[in-house]
C-alpha cells in the first residue's frame, strides 16, 4: 500500500473519530448497550408478573414504576430492548445482504440479469412496506419476533439493491476491474476482491440506515397490534399505554422510557451513519 493511500485512511480515521455526531451517537448507542447488559442483574420480575404493587410511580423497587396490571416497567424495558438490538441485526442484517447480492450482480453483469432483477426491485419498490408488512402479519397466528424480523428483511432490500448497483456501474469501468478481466478472474472474484472492498464505507452506512429502519418497522408492526406475539416489545409497551388511556390516567412512566428509548436509540444511528458519509466524503467535512 502506498503511503499516500495510508495517510489518506489515517486522516478518515482521525476525522471520524474525532467528529461530534460520531462522539453523540456512539455515546448514546454505548450507553444502550450497557444498559443491555447490566440491565438483566436488576430485573427481579418477569415482564408479565404481578409484582405486588398496582400502578405506582418510579422508585427504588420499580425504577420504572408499575403499570395498572401490576406489571414491573423496568423489567419489560429491559427485555423488549434486547428484543429490538435483535430486530436491528437480523432485519438489517437480512436486507443489507440481500440488496447487496443483487445490487452487485446486477450492477456488473448488465443486460438481461440487469433489466430482470431491477424489473423486480422496482415491483417491490412501488409496493408500500408497512402494507406488505401489515398483510403479512395479519395472516400469521403466531409471531416470533425472529420470524417478523425476516420478513422486515426480505421487504426492505430493494433501495439498497438500486444504491449498490448504481455504484457497480461506476466500479466496473475502472481501470483495477478492467485489468482483473484480462487476467482471466471470474465474475465472484472480481466482485469481492475488486468491487466490494472499494464500497465498504458505504456497506457500513447502508446497513447502519437498515439496522434504524428495521427497529423503527418493528415498533409501527407492534404500535397496531401486528408485533410478536411472545415477547416484550418497545413498540408494544406503547400501545398498551394508549390502549388503558396511560396518558388521561397520569401515568407518564408507562408510555415515556419506550419512546424515549425508540427515539435516541434511532436517532443515535443516524447521527453514526451522517458521521460516516462526512469522514468518507471530503466535500462534507467542515473546516
Amino acid at each position: 500500500m502506498k503511503l499516500s493511500d495510508r495517510l489518506k485512511k489515517w486522516d478518515v480515521l482521525y476525522f471520524f473519530l474525532t467528529n461530534n455526531k460520531f462522539k453523540i451517537g456512539i455515546s448514546i448507542l454505548l450507553f444502550f448497550i450497557l444498559l443491555s447488559i447490566v440491565g438483566p442483574f436488576f430485573v427481579h420480575y418477569k415482564p408479565y408478573e404481578f409484582a405486588g404493587e398496582i400502578g405506582t410511580p418510579p422508585s427504588l423497587e420499580h425504577p420504572l414504576g408499575t403499570n395498572p396490571f401490576g406489571y414491573d416497567l423496568y423489567s419489560q424495558l429491559i427485555v423488549a430492548l434486547d428484543g429490538t438490538w435483535l430486530v436491528g441485526l437480523i432485519g438489517g442484517g437480512v436486507a443489507t445482504i440481500i440488496g447487496l447480492l443483487i445490487g452487485f450482480f446486477a450492477g456488473y453483469e448488465g443486460g438481461f440479469w440487469d433489466e430482470l432483477l431491477m424489473m423486480l426491485t422496482n415491483i417491490l419498490l412501488v409496493i408500500p412496506t408497512i402494507a406488505l408488512l401489515i398483510i403479512i402479519a395479519s395472516f400469521l397466528n403466531s409471531r416470533s419476533i425472529i420470524l417478523e424480523s425476516f420478513i422486515i428483511g426480505l421487504t426492505g432490500w430493494p433501495w439498497v439493491a438500486r444504491a449498490v448497483r448504481a455504484q457497480t456501474f461506476s466500479l466496473k469501468s475502472r481501470e483495477f476491474v478492467s485489468l482483473s478481466k484480462i487476467s482471466g478472474a471470474g465474475t465472484l472474484k472480481i466482485i469481492t476482491e475488486d468491487i466490494a472492498p472499494n464500497m465498504l464505507s458505504y456497506v457500513f452506512m447502508v446497513f447502519i440506515l437498515q439496522f434504524g429502519g428495521s427497529i423503527l418497522t418493528i415498533v409501527g408492526l407492534s404500535f397496531i397490534g401486528l408485533g410478536p406475539t411472545n415477547s416484550v416489545s418497545l413498540g408494544g409497551m406503547l400501545q398498551d399505554s394508549v390502549l388503558w388511556n396511560a396518558l388521561i390516567l397520569g401515568y407518564w412512566w408507562w408510555m415515556l422510557p419506550p419512546g424515549i428509548v425508540i427515539t435516541f436509540m434511532v436517532a443515535s444511528l443516524y447521527f453514526i451513519n451522517m458521521a460516516m458519509d462526512e469522514a468518507f466524503n471530503p466535500r462534507l467535512r467542515s473546516t
